[in-house]
Order: structure tokens, then sequence, then C-alpha cells
């Protein structure tokens, strides 16, 4: 498959690249930077808000993988709002101009306060302007690609661990501290149980959802399984041989965050079974 990638150049999308390439796919990964972009990939530099017929100016692809998001980790930010046309504009160029197969980066921050396993037709209830933007473009891409008999895929993105220099999660701000020299992290009381799920395998799941059609509409790219955040910050500070300790309590929750939220993984486990 010849299959396009935007925000190629970010923290999920250059593993993202990498892990389509090595399944024998072609990609056009585009980003207004491409420095950390896989050389086997066609690399576009640009604003792709900016693109007049983008199907046809990026040669028709395959498949279309939108993973492009600005303030992804800024969950407040106004951006998710003001950017969130020009999602929707540019998706549904796409699929005007002839493409047949959508597939977008979601998140469980669309769900909102929920506990328990999360899987398609768990109700959404946004309360961050991130995830009320993410739900809003997964409900219009799954109009416009209903409207026009295209393949829906929605992937809904858990809390992943690695690749650490780059990105901002917890886990990018214990690595920061460590290369800083630091001893002591402040940290929450970590109790709050989520899906974690490890770089790598995040991005083959990623490739693996991409590369097929069987398996559509909201696809949770997940572990399946539940841990405390305590637990497993600990384990990666052991993992990566870091010489820190979490000051326990100096924090509080996150109100929005859910006490204990895991990914249901039976359709990416479908997946998975029948690519291996």
């Amino acid at each position: 498959m010849k299959i396009i990638v935007t925000g190629a150049n970010g923290y999920l999308g250059s593993g993202i690249v990498k892990a389509i390439l090595d399944k024998g796919h072609e990609v056009i990964a585009v980003d207004f930077k491409t420095d950390n972009v896989d050389e086997r990939a066609k690399k576009i530099e640009g604003n792709l808000f900016e693109i007049d017929n983008p199907y046809v100016y990026f040669d028709k692809p395959d498949a279309l993988l939108h993973l492009a998001w600005r303030d992804g980790f800024v969950h407040y930010s106004d951006a998710h709002i003001e950017d969130l046309p020009k999602h929707y504009k540019f998706i549904k160029a796409f699929v005007d101009e002839g493409c047949k197969h959508i597939t977008v980066m979601g998140s469980m921050h669309e769900v909102g306060f929920y506990e328990g396993s999360i899987n398609e037709n768990t109700p959404c209830n946004p309360i961050t302007p991130y995830g009320i933007a993410k739900n809003a473009l997964r409900n219009l891409t799954e109009m416009i690609c209903k409207q026009n008999e295209v393949v829906f895929q929605w992937l809904r993105g858990y809390y992943i661990v690695g690749n650490s220099k780059y990105g901002s999660s917890i886990f990018s701000k214990i690595t920061a501290a460590v290369e800083a020299g630091k001893k002591e992290f402040p940290f929450t009381l970590g109790q709050n149980q989520y899906d974690f799920i490890d770089y790598p395998d995040f991005c083959k799941q990623v490739a693996n959802a991409v590369e097929q059609s069987i398996e559509q509409g909201i696809i949770n790219i997940c572990s399946g399984r539940p841990e405390k955040l305590a637990d497993r910050v600990e384990r990666f500070i052991k993992e990566n041989n870091y010489d820190i300790k979490l000051q326990y309590g100096v924090f509080p929750d996150r109100p929005y965050d859910s006490k204990a939220a895991w990914g249901d993984s039976s359709k990416i486990e479908k997946i998975m079974n029948k690519c291996i």
C-alpha cells in the first residue's frame, strides 16, 4: 500500500512511519519538518491545511493515516478548537477527491471521566478542549466516511511508555529530570490505574490496523489491562536504571482523570493475530 502519514515527524509519527515501512509499504511522510522521519519514506514538508486538492497533491495514496495534531499534551489549549475545522476540511477533501481508506488517531480522553473497560460503544462525555475536539472530529469523520462508503478507522490511543526523549508524558518528564541531574521527582500518589502500552507495541498496532480494512470503526490501541500509575512509573525507572526517586503526594491527581480506565483490546488482538 501507499500510505500518507500526517504528523510524521512527531512523537508518535516517527515510530509509526518506521513500523509501516518495516511491513513493506510505501510511506508519504508529511509534517512541518521531517528530520526525525525514516529515510525510506518520501518526505514532504509544509502546512497540510494550506494545500488545495490534497489527495491529488499527495499522489492519490491508498490510505490516509492522520496523526497531525497541535498541542496534544496540553489538554486545555485553545488550539484544539481552533484547528478542528481545518482537520475536518482536510479529511473531507481527501474523501471528496476519491480516497477510500481514512484512519485517524484518537485519544481515550474523548471518553471523559469513566471507570472500567472502554470499548467502541462506551459513551463519550469529554471534559477538556482536547477530548471535545477529538470526539467531534471522530463523529464528523465517521459521517463523511459513511456518506461515501469509505473505510473508517478511529484509533483510540491510551498511555504510551517509551521514546521518552520526545513527547511530554510523565515518562518524558522523568527522563528529562534524570538528564538534568535531579535525584527526586515530584509526583502524585499514583493510585489511578491506566492502560499502559510500550511505544514499539503501539507503533506496530497502528501499522497493522491501517494496512487492513476488515476491522473498522473505533479500534483501541492499547494493552487491554489496567496498571497503577505508581507501579508503572517505578517499573519505568527500574527498566532504565535511572537514579531518581518519586516524591509521592506533592501534586494532586487531575480532577478529570478516571480512577481506573483501560481499553478493550479484542479488536486489536484480532488484527494482530491475523497479521502475524
